[in-house]
């Protein structure tokens, strides 16, 4: 059995669902594992307790054969290398006791020059490896650069900035090197050193093929967004300096951001090149890298359930709706006294000569200015009244996906800047069903965010309405009109 410590974490939670789909005995150790539990493969155990707490730990460890130790305190805002010290001090404590059966601990740290005047972000991660290490417990520490998946807090910082700011004063550390690495390929050496042959403990630096700088990537991701971005560089601005712009550009990560900026100072690449020799991983590159990320993003999205991902999110809705990835998200759900068929017989009808249950003179003008800068307008109608298919245009959608009597997504084909996706939703409940809408945008650049939040007073009484009128007419069996 696999022991696996952050599973609620970025890399722990992707680990899992791996390690899952293999259909491997894991035990999960959560300090609220209430919440853990729903999300895994009912061969998972999920067990409570703390990692520092060192009788948690032993009832954890007791039967498992080897430990992911996935954590770390770099969000907290007390004295995090402390917290990691003793953290890790308490579990090498417990898997020296469990030696008997503990045949290996497997832990992701940070690259970086031993030798060097670290960051005590970096200063952290490897003193954490060394004492996984004195366990005396074999332990396999892989050093990884920035990594690159969406999602990740590398990645994210990328992605804000670029999408933020068409010019960037940017400081030294941005062109500073480092050897990122794509999540696909991190999770492939995590897999892998559970079942390497091991004699004593190892510490293996891992990286893509390409040395980078921080820079290099925000022009590339901005290349594949189809933006064009100046970089102006000063050498003023210090790490210190930099995370106080960084509070102001990208609030939501300045925080942690702030931490990592300060690990920039020296260059994060491969010395050692063990890795490649011992392992049959063989990573990608940034530009495949970045593509894969944006890639994964589309497809993580498109199978999210928003009833779910709504329903669990702990923040009220702000003006602008909420923000997932880089996605920006107006969804609203109604009640209705009838059957889920019948609820989305009303939402099969929408669009052509039926109409839009609201506003048509503001769709026909939304067309009219499509037209007018080259767009396909509403001049497409829909090729039958009653029925929908994959494929359909829909006025200027096209229908993306559609289940009979559940749910139907529309693409927009409109002239945007970014892509956009209308979604309905219906689900079974007490008394009838509910009828979920959804806007979703991916804005490109600041243009993108700026036709987001300057037109979303109007998309809030467009989408209000059309929601109201959908409602009304499976109620009363009406069309659109």
């Amino acid at each position: 059995m696999i022991l696996l410590t952050g599973a609620t974490g970025y890399v722990g939670g992707r680990l899992l669902h791996r390690l899952e789909a293999e259909r491997l005995a894991v035990r999960c150790l959560a300090r609220r594992p209430e919440q853990l539990r729903a999300g895994v493969a009912p061969t998972t155990e999920v067990v409570g307790g703390d990692i520092g707490d060192r009788a948690s730990l032993q009832r954890a460890l007791a039967g498992v054969s080897s430990a992911c130790y996935l954590v770390h305190s770099m969000g907290a805002r007390e004295d995090f290398e402390a917290r990691d010290r003793r953290a890790a001090e308490t579990f090498a404590s417990a898997a020296a006791a469990a030696a008997a059966g503990l045949r290996r601990i497997v832990y992701l740290g940070g690259l970086g020059d031993a030798s060097a005047d670290l960051s005590a972000h970096l200063r952290s991660r490897h003193e954490v490896g060394r004492i996984l290490a004195s366990s005396g417990v074999p332990t396999i520490e892989l050093r990884a650069s920035i990594v690159l998946g969406s999602g990740s807090l590398s990645f994210e910082l990328i992605r804000t900035l670029v999408e933020r700011l068409p010019a960037m004063v940017t400081p030294r550390w941005v062109d500073v090197l480092a050897q990122p690495i794509a999540i696909e390929d991190v999770l492939a050496y995590l897999r892998a050193a559970l079942e390497i042959p091991l004699d004593g403990s190892r510490v293996y630096e891992i990286g893509g093929p390409e040395r980078v700088s921080y820079g290099e990537l925000m022009r590339e991701y901005a290349r594949q967004r189809g933006l064009r971005r100046f970089m102006i560089p000063v050498p003023v601005l210090t790490p210190r300096l930099s995370s106080l712009w960084l509070r102001l550009v990208t609030p939501l990560y300045a925080e942690v951001g702030r931490k990592l900026i300060d690990s920039m100072r020296h260059p994060t690449v491969v010395h050692d090149e063990s890795a490649l020799r011992d392992f049959a991983v063989r990573p990608l590159g940034v530009r495949e890298a970045i593509a894969r990320a944006l890639a994964n993003e589309d497809h993580a999205l498109a199978e999210t359930r928003w009833s779910d991902a709504l329903s669990a999110a702990a923040d009220p809705p702000a003006f602008g709706g909420r923000r997932f990835g880089n996605r920006l998200i107006d969804s609203r759900s109604v009640h209705v006294s009838v059957s889920a068929p019948t609820a989305f017989a009303a939402i099969r009808r929408i669009g052509g000569e039926n109409g839009w249950y609201f506003g048509d003179a503001l769709w026909r003008l939304r067309g009219a200015l499509d037209l007018l800068f080259g767009g396909v307008g509403l001049r497409r109608g829909r090729r039958d009244p009653e029925s929908l298919h994959v494929g359909d245009t829909l006025d200027f959608w096209r229908v993306e996906a559609i289940e009979a009597d559940r749910s139907l997504r529309l693409a927009a084909e409109m002239r945007l800047p970014g892509r956009a996706w209308l979604e309905f939703d219906v689900e079974p409940e007490a008394g009838g069903a509910r009828i979920r809408q959804t806007a979703e945008f991916d804005p490109v650049g600041l243009g993108g965010l700026a036709y987001w939040y300057g037109i979303y007073p109007l998309h809030e009484l467009v989408f209000r309405g059309m929601l109201r009128g959908i409602a009304r007419a499976a109620e009363h069996g009406a069309a659109p009109r």
